[in-house]
């Protein structure tokens, strides 16, 4: 796995972010049984500039928590078997599978951590596993997507000990 983490909100994590984000990628693809080697880029940003990307992208002029740019579609999420050697989401340089990019609002972070009653490491994981389950292709636009999404969501972050009760 070859995870790629850029820094670039002014508001500062006290915390090991880098960890973090590891241990949720990494539970995420041994859980799901990835069979490839994988490239993922993470970019932890502020309100404004996610807001700029989300503008951009989806339409919506306003911040939000976390945005996930997978590069596969699937039909079944979380289900790789379709994929073959010969997909373009293989980097030519180095042979992994580009899974796509996630960014997350280090602001976004902290204030919602605030209003949840948990911590900014346990917010930051939570965003993590959402996002990397949309790079798996698992959405939560219907409720019934929602209220599964919500359960791998949760198992991935008790796998890894990541809980509400954190300090």
């Amino acid at each position: 796995m070859e995870l790629m983490i850029e820094y670039e909100a002014s508001a500062l994590l006290d915390f090991d972010y880098k960890k973090v984000i590891t241990d949720i990628v990494e539970e995420a693809l041994s859980e799901y049984k990835f069979p490839f080697d994988s490239e993922i880029s993470v970019t932890l940003t502020d309100n404004k500039r996610i807001q700029e990307v989300n503008e951009s992208f989806r339409g919506i002029n306003q911040p939000t928590d976390v945005l996930s740019f997978p590069m596969l579609e699937y039909e079944i999420p979380g289900d790789f078997s379709n994929i073959s050697e010969e997909d373009t989401a293989f980097n030519p340089d180095t042979g992994n599978l580009m899974l796509g990019d996630i960014m997350i609002s280090v602001d976004k972070v902290i204030s919602q951590a605030e209003a949840y009653n948990h911590s900014a490491v346990r917010e930051l994981a939570f965003l993590t596993a959402h996002s990397m389950l949309h790079l798996f292709g698992f959405d939560h636009m219907e409720d019934t997507e929602r209220i599964d999404m919500e359960a791998r969501q949760e198992l991935l972050l008790k796998n890894k000990g990541y809980t509400r009760t954190m300090v």
